[in-house]
Formats: C-alpha cells, structure tokens, sequence
C-alpha cells in the first residue's frame, strides 16, 4: 500500500470535510452548503464516503478526493497537501531512496513467494495421497470442492524439509524463506527447517488481495500447538489483517455490515453459505487497526463469539493485556470498555452476539442458515449484552448482587459518548435491577474512579449512523481513472487525439477533473505541461517534475501493460473509450444524487427548481452523447 493509499484508508473524509462544513445525511451520502463559493440556498455539496470523494454540482461543478478538498480550501500544492495529510493520519512519508526502492523489490519478492506457496500447500492437499486425510477432514466440516478452491486452502507435508527443498530449487534463497516465514532458524546450529509439517493450511491475504502469510490447524491431536500463525515478518502483521476482508469487502459494502467471527473455518463456511461478511481476527484480540480497517467500508460491526468467550470472567479482561500470538491463545477476547472506547473514537456501531453454548458459527450456518441470519439480527449494543450476561441466572432479590452489577455496568454506561443513549441504558439498567434511576446516579457519584470527562465534540455527537454502502461504480470509477491514467502515461501525445474524438461527439476535452483523485490529477496537469513544452522529452520532464513521492507511482504503471502492449491505434481507441466509460459512470451517479436533493430544492421555490432541472437537462443530453459515441465507430483523427 503506498503511503497516499495509507492516507486515505486512515482518514475519513466524512470527518475532515465536516469540520468546515456542516453535512446531514442524504440517500447513501452527505450534503451541504458548498465551501468554495458563496451559497446559503441551495445544498449542492455531495460527500461520498463510499469512494472517499466530493463533488459541487452547483457554480464549481467540481469534484475530487480528500486531496483536492484539502488543495482546494487551502490553495496548497499537492506536496503541502501530502505533508499535512500525513502528518493528520500519521503516515511517515519516506524519501524514494535507493535502500527504499531495494526494499520494495524484496517485498514483490516475498510476495511471489507466498504465491507460490499457496499452490505448492494446494498441490499436496488435492493431488497427493499424504493430502488425502487433510482433504477428507474438510469434507467432513462441509466444505465443497469449489469452496476450497476459493480459499486456496492447503495441506504442508509432514516432511522437515519438503517446503525448504522445494522452494530453493527454485531459486529461492533460504533467507527468502525466513523472511516469508515459511521456514524457521535450527536453534543452535546452521540451517533452517519447515515451519508448517501436517497441518491444513488457510492462505491470509491483505485487504487488496496480496498474500501475506497462513494459518495452519493441526491433523494429528497430539500436535501442539493447536493453530499456528506466520511469524511476523515484513508483510505479516496479525494485528493488521483481518482473515477474508479481501473476499468480504463488496459485501460488507453493499449490505452496510460486518460480522466478525473467531475461526477461519467459521469464516469459509458462512461465505459458503451466503454470509460473505464475515472476518476473523485469527484468534487474538482486535485492535483499532482492524476496526479502522472495517470502517472504511462500514461502521456497523458485529462480533458473534463464542458463548464463553462473552461469560462473565472475559467480559472484564483488559484488551490490551489480552493480545497474544494464537499460537498461545485461541480465545476471541471480549471487553465491553475497549470496545466501548474503539465506538466512540471510531464514530462506530460495535454490537455483541452469541452462540447456541457449545457451538460455532460453521455448527450454527450448516444446521441452519436461518438461524445464524436470526442471531445476526438479535445482535445487541456492548453495554446492553453486558447487562443481559451480568444478570442471566443471578439472583436480582439480592441487593449485594444488584450493587455488584451495577458497580460493573455503571462506568461502562458513563463511558457512552451520546447522553441520550446513557439516559436510555441508564434507565434500563435501574429498570432490570429494580432499583430507583437516582440510585445510580449516586453510585457513579460517590465511588470508584471519576467519570471520564467528555470532549465539546463527544457531547454533542447525537446517534451517529452506518456511513452509506459503496456501490459497484465507485469501484468501476476508481478502476477507470487508473486504467486511464496508465494509457496516458504510456502514451502522452494520445492527449490530442483524445481530445478531438471527445470534440467529434459533442463531449468536452479531457482534463484533470476528469480524475477524482488528487494525485491523478497532478499527473494529469504535469502531463499537459510536458507536451507543452520542448525542452525535455514528455516522460523526463514529467518524472522530474513529479513529488518524489509519485515517482514510483509513475514507474510502477510504466510497466508492461498486462495484456501486453496495444498498438497506438489501439490504446488510443481503448483511452477514449475508457474516457467516455469513466464519463457514464460519474454521470449517472450525479444524477442518482440530484433525485436526492430534489425535494429540497423544491421547497426553495420556482427560482431553484428552474435551475435544479437545466442542470439534470445538460446532464441527460450529456449522457445522451456519451451513450451514442460508445455505440458506433469512434472518429479518431
């Protein structure tokens, strides 16, 4: 991931827009009164937190990503952009360093590796006979034949060295081993061995898709440990991945929700099912990392755990105390005040869920599918779930028991950022105990540490909601743009036929708002720039003039094109069609929008309704252009 990449998936551009502009939810996004020109009529300002994008459809008629706002409202270049942003989302942004560029290669390396791992591990579960219990196993847990292959599950022979004479004769170095944690250094003596001999192996990747590193389960109940993870190695981190968010995240955005279960088997058996948000911490506690990964693509998270694992005994135990590596710890760990303090950093909907006792998700999903989708819908607020486990099978006539509940439920209700919300649980609280509401307020007077005092900002939240489900063309648009940006980059000069077959159909000429990200945008400029000027060739004095930053950027989408490279006819013809494409897609999505702030327009009067329908008119003729361009021969010269 680079470090604008970084950026963006640490900062919410809901937040950063907000702090200038007030926005009020509206369809799947937010609007308000645009910041860059003087309007208190009309709210023409879209944020689109699904794509991390804005857009003024009123007298800017501009758009862009957190990049651009930030360029845009300050009047900095990107490279003030950049330093500030990063220094907001706490990126280090490192120099493009020989030793730098010697370390990205290592990586594509270990990458490569681990690639060819999963199908080494796949090779020995489905086509060899020592695979053949591991394959049986996971037919008897329910898993089909294409599931596994989905998964790209695995079987390591039992063998000390199978992996580590495999992967060497292939030019793989034993160092290379190591660093991918495929194998581990012989204490006290040379040499290296197989770290995975005979168990099931689960590929994990990161959220873009790239192999990071693997679980393994056992076969043999006499092995210890139980699980085993990668160590940490320079692309593996446990506590900043989440197990399947790569196959998760469209649904995890179209359905607004995500479900965090314990096991990878839990996970692969409810996508089989048709639960296909669902992730895994792999065992061990979650941190904010992971959370703040789930909220880029929603804000409503619900863990089901185990019904012990939500007891009484884990609902206390310090979350940060609790991380250990899972091959010492197996047990989801559970804490109503981390989590507490993750929802109100996170402006999250964190809620609670528990299985049948002596059950997990894959029981629950292969008994019955409807009974996990029922679960999922029983899941309950932290502070409400604690309260029902305090209370289930405790005698509440007691008043020692009552005072002991309430000692452990009262600081976890002062902890809720929203004063409606402590009222309401704080009401039902006195409600389960039978005791007067005063009560309690005394008992958080009187004893134990003082009540956390409340930001301006914590005080004022009111009922913050699930940010609106990504739809399939913010993923097709940002897919454009870069598709785009590479032909571009690999043929500048296809600028000017660009824009005379925009001209031939009536269209507008490229340019770099066009791009809704800011980098792409400066690309795009300093693109314009080096053809119009003759002192350089246009690539030269585009990477000379690019922020260091987005150097290797330019380099990386220089590269071979992956179907090989077109002929100038023919990226040229593949560039105005993507043009036009990436056209469409905004285009409707602009009008999608406008149908949401109609009502509000219309309220304005006759005046605003007027201007509302000659901005859906020029759209509508637009796209009217755009649709008969890409159904007939384009006029390319």
């Amino acid at each position: 991931m680079t470090a604008i990449d970084e950026i963006k998936s640490r900062l919410d551009i809901v937040e950063l827009v907000g702090e200038n502009v007030k926005l009020r939810r509206a369809g799947k996004n937010y609007t308000g009164f645009c910041p860059f020109h003087a309007n208190t009529r009309t709210p023409a300002f879209v944020v689109f937190p699904d794509s991390g994008t804005w857009r003024c459809f009123g007298q800017c008629n501009e758009g862009g990503d957190i990049f651009g706002y930030v360029m845009k409202k300050e009047g900095w270049d990107f490279s003030q952009t950049l330093q500030y942003l990063a220094q907001r989302a706490g990126v280090e942004l490192e120099p493009l360093t020989p030793e730098k560029k010697a370390e990205d290669e290592q990586y594509e390396r270990l990458y490569a590796l681990l690639e060819e791992a999963v199908n080494f591990y796949r090779h020995h579960l489905l086509q060899t006979p020592a695979g053949k219990p591991a394959l049986v196993y996971l037919q008897q847990r329910g898993l089909l034949p294409q599931t596994i292959e989905t998964f790209g599950l695995g079987y390591a022979p039992g063998s000390w060295d199978s992996a580590l004479t495999y992967f060497t004769g292939k030019g793989y170095t034993q160092q290379e081993m190591l660093d991918a944690g495929l194998t581990t250094e012989r204490q006290g003596s040379e040499g290296a061995y197989d770290r995975f001999r005979n168990r099931i192996l689960f590929p994990i990747r990161d959220t873009n898709g790239r192999m990071a590193g693997f679980g393994a389960r056992i076969l043999n109940p006499e092995d210890v440990p139980k699980f085993l993870n990668s160590p940490q190695t320079a692309v593996f981190d446990k506590g900043r991945l989440l197990y399947g968010l790569d196959l998760a995240r469209k649904t995890i955005r179209s359905q607004d929700q995500a479900v965090i279960v314990e096991g990878y088997l839990d996970v692969i058996l409810l996508h089989q099912s048709g639960f296909s948000n669902a992730v895994s911490p792999m065992g061990t506690a979650l941190t904010e990392h992971q959370l703040r990964m789930l909220k880029r693509y929603t804000r409503r998270i619900i863990m089901a755990l185990d019904a012990d694992a939500a007891g009484e005994k884990a609902t206390l135990r310090g979350l940060e105390v609790a991380r250990q590596a899972l091959d010492h710890s197996t047990e989801l760990v559970f804490d109503a005040r981390g989590l507490l303090r993750y929802e109100a950093r996170l402006q999250a909907d964190l809620r609670v869920t528990t299985m049948p006792e002596g059950m997990d998700p894959d029981e629950v999903v292969l008994r019955d599918p409807q009974e996990w989708a029922e679960i999922i819908a029983g899941a309950q607020p932290v502070v409400i779930h604690v309260m029902d486990t305090l209370m289930a099978g405790r005698n509440l006539d007691d008043p020692k028991i009552k005072s002991e509940i309430a000692a452990q439920v009262t600081p976890l209700i002062e902890d809720v950022p929203d004063a409606v919300e402590r009222d309401t649980y704080r009401q039902r609280l006195a409600r389960l105990l039978r005791v007067d509401e005063s009560a309690l307020l005394g008992a958080r007077s009187s004893g134990g540490r003082p009540a956390r005092r409340r930001s301006r900002q914590e005080e004022q939240a009111q009922g913050i909601t699930a940010p609106p489900a990504a739809s399939t063309k913010a993923e097709l648009s940002t897919s454009l743009e870069r598709h785009i940006l590479r032909l571009l980059l690999h043929q500048p000069e296809a600028l000017y036929t660009l824009d005379r077959a925009l001209q031939h159909a009536g269209l507008s000429r490229f340019s770099p708002e066009d791009f809704e990200q800011g980098d792409y945008q400066l690309f795009t400029r300093l693109l314009k720039r080096s053809l119009e000027q003759d002192e350089d060739e246009p690539a030269a004095y585009l990477m000379t003039s690019l922020p260091e930053l987005l150097q290797e950027t330019a380099k990386e989408m220089l590269l071979p094109l992956e179907k090989g490279e077109p002929t100038p006819e023919r990226l040229v013809e593949e560039l105005v069609r993507a043009v036009m494409r990436l056209r469409q897609v905004r285009i409707n999505s602009s009008l999608g929008q406008l149908r949401y702030m109609q009502e509000d327009l219309q309220a304005q009067g006759e005046t605003m309704m007027e201007s509302f329908q000659e901005m859906v008119l020029g759209y509508t003729q637009t796209l009217a252009r755009l649709n008969r361009a890409l159904g007939k021969p384009l006029q390319l010269d």
